[in-house]
């Protein structure tokens, strides 16, 4: 199996980011994972097909938000709280308030 591509810290982009949270469907995936330390894809609980969902997942992993670490044939996710702290301080923390 090929490796996920996790955007470095000096790799992420402001305009990338807002990107990602600007479909509501994201945004309820990031709430969801901001009350959780790790969770797999399946506990998000967002009634869409799976091909959409692993979009939507796509999209968050590869603008730097969320981290995916594969273990056997489960995917779990976790926010990337620190990198994106030290990169944009505050900037999780005000999106995650007004969600």
């Amino acid at each position: 199996m090929r490796e996920l591509f996790h955007p470095n810290i000096d790799q992420l982009c402001l305009s990338a980011i807002l990107n990602a949270l600007g479909d509501p469907i994201r945004l309820q995936i990031i709430k969801t994972l901001a009350h959780q330390c790790e969770t797999t894809c399946g506990c998000c609980n967002i009634n869409l097909p799976k091909s959409a969902l692993s979009h939507h997942f796509k999209i968050l992993r590869e603008s730097g938000l969320i981290h995916v670490r594969i273990e056997g044939k489960q995917r779990f996710l976790s926010i990337r709280y620190d990198e994106l702290e030290k990169r944009f301080p505050g900037l999780l923390s005000t999106i995650i308030k007004s969600i």
